[in-house]
């Protein structure tokens, strides 16, 4: 991948989707649901403070972090989806 994201910027690649249901139904393409968690796969330098220093970014690449239904924007590259979304998108890191 060729993306270097900008300062508090994330570069997440979204989980699959679920195919079937906890009892066992498969679930038609038009019904399934975007999944609010992905990995880290690039992030930005991070976000300057009012005092001009560099604040370091709390998430890294191959973390798992849980984001907002409408966060980030879609991308495609090299055939591949990814999101790209600000740190502050980011709701909490999954251990």
């Amino acid at each position: 991948m060729n993306l270097k994201p900008l300062a508090d910027r994330v570069i997440v690649k979204p989980a699959p989707a679920e195919e079937k249901t906890k009892g066992g139904l498969y679930i038609p393409d038009t019904g399934k649901e975007k999944p609010m968690y992905g990995e880290v796969v690039a992030v930005g330098a991070g976000k300057m403070s009012d005092s001009g220093q560099l604040l370091a970014m709390p998430v890294k690449a191959g973390d798992k972090v849980l984001y907002g239904k409408y966060s980030g924007t879609e991308v495609s590259v090299e055939g591949e989806d990814y999101l790209i979304m600000r740190e502050s998108d980011i709701f909490a890191i999954l251990a």
